[in-house]
């Protein structure tokens, strides 16, 4: 009697890896990502942000992630996306970056352009003010770049000039002007600043009065970049993508600190090197100075320091009665009878602190109230219209640089020796002070803060964590220091 024939379990395995191939097992990897995520997060967080959430490929180690939203984007873009690298690099280690898209209904190719000399094409606008950036074609069938969108009132005269932006407003209209010229005054400009201060007006504002003199610009987000490198990959026109981007006068690239991935940074620092070996103008903006960009490849730190760095400060009282002023003449363009007394000008600029967005913000709603009421602005009418802004009593932003900058100086040790290996009694506990902080007072999941403390794993973060509670729970003197510390860190 003859036994029936049995292939082997690695066999076995090897014929389940065929028959399914590389999208089966991608798909397979991003199941047990999301489980790992919803074990994380739990279910009722899970099902708010991650169910429409999908994976559509992955191209040189960057995971395409879509969703169905603008607003579901940027929410998971500024919580989570940590977190989802994370643990699609526990399941699938050449996984070193996540971009997410918004989703169309229908996803068609984007169409090519045969070979024209690389100058802008002026575009149609559209009926609210924006306009694409310029476009430029590259060689024969290369994939053509295309820019994030302008919009046509970022104008340096539409820029308000106060003195917490005075030196950044100068500067760039300086590069602006001399943009082209063949050595460089400023070169890259390095702009960094706090959401809504007006980083996004000064580069686009560069941008057109670039365009306007003939020059060869091109305005992209960090996020831009990635997706147009990773399309020239899958499009197998990744050259022709790197010699169009190098062939331009003017490079600007927005919110650098989101660039993900280790190719796509050592593709910037390329860039950066192509750019500036040939002299052309480099501008950068980023929401911090470029030394504390840890994500970022050293050596394109290290050229960003090279040129010109400044900073856009918080908007003090007179600035932001004159953005409220210059807003509310640009709404009387089209609404001559909206007229905002002085008085209430004084107090929405003495409540509303944050940034110019909610400033802009504020404007729209008095205009609101204004139109559909018919009744005269007052401070009274003003303080309903705008509560929702009113942020007095938000607490300062953290950063994980000044948590290791802190506590360094508290216990007489250098942010180096913070972040270093190091396991002397003298290092270590410090060292998980600031990492609990950084988890109490910031909002970066435990991988991300692993990484600032030197590219540590994320379960030694969790330990140092769970030590300095259990420990603050019996000494009495320790966690009295940790809510002095996290006072002077919040003020």
């Amino acid at each position: 009697m003859t036994k029936p024939q049995r292939r082997d379990d690695q066999a076995s395995r090897n014929d389940d890896h065929s028959i399914g191939g590389p999208e089966a097992m991608m798909t397979a990897v991003w199941t047990r990502a999301s489980a790992r995520l919803r074990g994380e997060l739990g279910e009722a967080v899970y099902g708010s942000w991650f169910g429409r959430l999908e994976l559509d490929g992955v191209a040189d180690g960057v995971a395409q992630l879509s969703v169905p939203t603008r607003f579901l984007k940027s929410w998971i873009q500024s919580h989570y996306v940590d977190r989802i690298l994370a643990a699609l690099s526990a399941e699938a280690p050449e996984v070193s970056g996540v971009l997410v898209e918004v989703r169309t209904g229908l996803r068609t190719p984007r169409p090519r352009l045969s070979a024209v000399a690389p100058t802008a094409l002026e575009p149609r606008r559209g009926e609210d003010g924006a306009r694409p950036a310029p476009v430029f074609a590259g060689p024969d069938n290369a994939e053509t770049l295309h820019g994030s969108p302008l919009d046509r009132r970022l104008t340096f005269a539409s820029f308000v000039v106060g003195r917490s932006n005075k030196l950044a407003h100068a500067a760039a209209e300086r590069v602006a002007q001399s943009a082209g010229a063949s050595t460089p005054l400023y070169n890259p400009l390095y702009v960094h600043a706090a959401v809504g201060l007006g980083k996004t007006h000064l580069l686009q504002a560069i941008a057109h009065e670039a365009t306007g003199a003939g020059r060869r610009v091109i305005y992209l987000t960090a996020e831009r970049f990635m997706y147009g490198f990773v399309a020239a990959l899958k499009a197998q026109t990744a050259i022709a993508f790197k010699e169009t981007l190098r062939a331009i006068d003017v490079l600007i690239i927005d919110d650098i600190q989101f660039l993900q991935g280790k190719t796509m940074q050592q593709e910037f620092c390329h860039t950066l090197n192509a750019l500036i070996d040939a002299r052309r103008q480099i501008v950068i903006a980023a929401d911090r100075p470029a030394a504390e960009l840890e994500t970022l490849d050293e050596r394109a730190r290290s050229r960003l320091a090279g040129g010109l760095s400044v900073e856009i400060g918080e908007l003090d009282d007179e600035l932001r009665q004159k953005i409220l002023a210059a807003r509310v003449a640009a709404a009387q363009q089209t609404h001559p009878a909206f007229a905002v007394p002085d008085a209430v000008l004084a107090y929405v600029a003495s409540v509303v602190r944050s940034n110019g967005r909610d400033l802009e913000g504020a404007v729209n709603r008095l205009l609101a109230r204004a139109t559909l009421t018919g009744a005269a602005i007052t401070i009274e009418s003003a303080e309903s219209a705008i509560q929702d802004l009113v942020r007095t009593r938000e607490p300062k932003r953290v950063k994980i640089e000044d948590i290791q900058k802190l506590v360094g100086n508290r216990y007489s040790v250098s942010r180096s020796d913070i972040l270093s290996s190091r396991r002397t009694a003298n290092v270590v506990l410090p060292r998980q002070i600031a990492m609990y902080l950084s988890k109490t007072l910031t909002p970066r999941s435990l991988p991300e803060i692993g990484r600032r403390f030197g590219g540590r794993d994320h379960t030694t973060v969790l330990h140092a964590v769970r030590k300095i509670e259990a420990l603050a729970q019996k000494d009495r003197a320790l966690s009295e220091e940790l809510e002095l510390l996290k006072r002077m860190l919040q003020e």
